[in-house]
């Protein structure tokens, strides 16, 4: 569609997109006034026009038209939201610049908003200052402080750990931290907030911290009569509800070790991940209910030979499933020590390199790689929020996940490390329910993927909540589009979206917004703090940081709560190994494809390697063809591929096969589609979907026969373009 430039645009064009003949005269003149005093195309035309002229009730196609229209000639990453310098003041770093600006920057500080690239720069060569400032920030209890805050790597030690060592001789809980009391909270502040689906009309349940304390002790000590060795690991595939973050910290607090499980994971999976972290009891509930329909997990749970499990009703009024031998209900797990109700439970301080958590990501060899998160991964994770998002004391935060993927884990620590409260809805987030559930619990910070994005704006399940309270959105796990990401900036009023990706073995992020620079729409304004970035040239070295280009993303090893081993494959061969070197350090592959633009903001363009995002979940093309391959006789081989969309967002999983005989190249593969669809749903996750099927004569492949995908994506995504799915 083409758009008019502001001055262009008539009352019968705004008439013309269904608003009445009165407050078209009324926006129009309002429109007409901004645009004389602040020009026809400037980010403060835009600014002043989403904040008094714009309003959620509005039809999208008014936004739609002022926005494009605003910014028809301004070219590449046209600001959807600028930052206010009175607000900045009041932010976290904008506090931490005041106290501390001259200290850090010298002559350089000036304000909060011009200083923060500064600031991202301190923090990357003075990491000694940075985090202590930050971890003193977030009131972080240490039992035994740290000798000092980075160990660099010696020459010795650089095939080993090129990341250094963070934080040595701390010994800390993280768990514990979670539920002291200190300057940001008290025993009656309200820590979580939650609803189940079908009680959208019912007043939003809250948890204070005192209650959690209690509850969290008393699994503790529950979890200690199971005799359990300390370290052991110790599984949740739940839903993420009050319950299992409970037993989330619990674990951690007795000492022992999470290993996250995402709930909607076929018993393979379930399986291969419990062999893998050697679990020896797994916490998991016997339905999962959504709307009027129960979907099994404790079947799958016992179909994938788990070790005991713990099981929860998923309505606490019934419980009415056989369990296996050895198994134990959630009432009987806590009988056996409630005399012990109420009583503090000793937190368990263990080192600072001490696992409390192994987490999965998919690799290329077709088994999930183990991360273990340390003791030091929550602290990255909760400083990341505390800067980027600039969640703190008085917020509210809700994010749809699942403790089985990494942004489970960091909602839990990204808030209540940072005196905030997190919000849960028990229930789907595509649904009018947990809408309402945004507007009643208040979040002030929401949290999401872009394929959630994209079925709000194509239901309108939305409309007529009141989303006033949120101060920003943050989106991760794929590539966002850039008009379905103003559409919901505008349900809230113009807060800005904060963008952030990273990874599982980061503990955060690498790259992400921020509340002090001007936000363009799907794309990040700045490394994290303590990130350096480098896009890789044809040649495989870093081209100069500041130049536009784009290429394969490579990060600075020295990453606080970056990971520094794998349980099953050697950390130093899939991060580190044939990569290049900066300053004399070995620089840590990443595999995304990323774009520094010409203004200076950074772009992602999907994997660079054989791994794919499906609707926000990372998973090997090695494991999509396994399956693939096994589903019909006819087929030779199979390549699994993410294509990104033309006009942005979610990757679509397309399928190019190759027939035993070219003769079949020429049958349904709609019908193939769908046999494919079944397969990948049914033995790897429900949520993922083939869009579409390619007959090739063959893939192709390089001298050492391996497949070429990075080509395949290219030439499918003409394909995938050019079918416009």
């Amino acid at each position: 569609m083409v758009y008019r430039f502001l001055d262009s645009v008539t009352v019968k064009d705004v008439e013309a997109l269904g608003i009445s003949s009165e407050l078209a005269q009324e926006i129009h003149k309002k429109v007409t006034e901004i645009v004389h005093n602040y020009g026809s195309a400037t980010p403060e035309t835009w600014n002043r026009i989403s904040k008094h002229v714009l309003t959620p009730n509005l039809p999208f196609s008014l936004h739609r038209t002022l926005y494009y229209g605003c910014y028809k000639d301004f070219g590449p990453d046209p600001p959807a939201w600028i930052p206010d310098p009175e607000s900045a003041l009041f932010t976290n770093i904008g506090r931490l610049l005041e106290r501390h600006g001259k200290e850090f920057l010298g002559s350089k500080y000036r304000d909060p908003i011009s200083s923060f690239s500064h600031l991202q720069e301190f923090s990357v060569s003075n990491p000694e200052v940075y985090w202590k400032t930050v971890l003193d920030e977030m009131c972080i209890d240490f039992s035994v402080p740290p000798n000092c805050i980075l160990r660099s790597p010696s020459e010795e030690s650089l095939t080993l750990n090129p990341g250094g060592k963070w934080l040595p001789g701390a010994f800390v809980n993280p768990a514990k931290n979670c539920l002291n009391v200190n300057s940001k909270r008290s025993l009656d502040d309200i820590v979580i907030r939650w609803r189940d689906e079908g009680d959208d009309d019912l007043p939003v349940k809250s948890m204070t911290l005192k209650e959690l304390q209690t509850e969290v002790w008393l699994v503790a000590h529950a979890l200690n009569a199971l005799g359990l060795n300390r370290g052991s690991a110790i599984a949740i595939d739940m839903p993420m509800n009050v319950y299992s973050v409970v037993i989330y910290l619990a674990i951690i607090l007795a000492g022992y070790v999470v290993v996250s499980i995402a709930d909607s994971f076929a018993p393979l999976e379930i399986s291969t991940r419990l062999k893998i972290s050697k679990a020896k009891a797994i916490f998991t509930q016997d339905l999962i209910i959504r709307g009027e329909k129960s979907l099994p997990l404790y079947s799958r749970v016992v179909e994938a030979q788990a070790p005991m499990a713990i099981v929860l009703p998923a309505k606490s009024s019934s419980f009415n499933i056989k369990l296996r031998d050895g198994d134990i209900s959630w009432p009987e797990f806590l009988e056996r020590v409630k005399k012990f109700k109420g009583d503090v439970f000793k937190a368990v301080e263990q080192p600072i390199e001490a696992f409390t958590n192994i987490l999965f990501s998919s690799g290329t060899t077709g088994e999930p790689k183990a991360i273990p998160w340390t003791n030091g991964s929550p602290l990255k994770a909760a400083a990341d929020a505390w800067c980027h998002m600039d969640i703190r004391k008085g917020d509210i935060v809700a994010w749809p996940t699942n403790l089985g993927w990494m942004m489970g884990p960091w909602l839990v620590y990204a808030s209540l490390l940072n005196g905030a409260s997190m919000a849960l809805y028990n229930g789907s987030p595509l649904s009018s329910g947990f809408s309402k559930f945004v507007q009643d619990a208040k979040v002030t910070m929401l949290g999401v993927i872009p394929s959630i994005v994209r079925t709000w704006k194509s239901t309108d399940c939305i409309a007529g909540y009141d989303w006033s309270s949120i101060r920003c959105f943050s989106s991760t796990g794929e590539a966002s589009n850039v008009d379905e990401y103003l559409w919901l900036m505008g349900r809230a009023c113009y807060k800005p979206v904060i963008e952030y990706c990273g990874g599982t073995e980061i503990g955060g992020g690498f790259v992400s917004g921020s509340f002090l620079q001007p936000q363009s729409l799907a794309a990040f304004s700045t490394p994290v703090m303590g990130c350096r970035l480098f896009i890789l040239g044809d040649d495989g070295h870093p081209i100069p940081e500041d130049a536009p280009g784009m290429g394969e993303l490579a990060l600075g090893p020295l990453m606080f709560g970056s990971s520094s081993t794998l349980l099953n494959a050697s950390h130093y061969d899939v991060y580190f190994k044939e990569m290049p070197s900066w300053n004399g350090l070995v620089l840590r592959r990443h595999g995304d494809v990323f774009e520094r633009t010409s203004r200076g903001y950074y772009r992602a363009h999907g994997r660079a390697d054989d791994t794919m995002n499906i609707g926000g979940i990372k998973v090997s093309s090695v494991e999509i063809e396994r399956i693939c391959n096994a589903v019909d006789s006819c087929v030779l081989e199979t390549a699994a591929i993410g294509v990104p969309p033309a006009d942005g967002g979610p990757e679509h999983l397309v399928i190019a096969v190759v027939f035993k005989d070219p003769d079949n190249s020429t049958s349904d593969l709609n019908k193939l589609r769908i046999s494919f669809n079944l397969a990948v749903q049914r033995n790897l996750n429900p949520l993922f979907k083939v869009s579409h099927v390619v007959a090739l004569p063959s893939l192709p492949r390089t001298a050492t026969n391996k497949v070429m995908r990075r080509v395949l994506r290219q030439q499918l995504a003409q394909v995938d373009h050019n079918s416009k799915l």
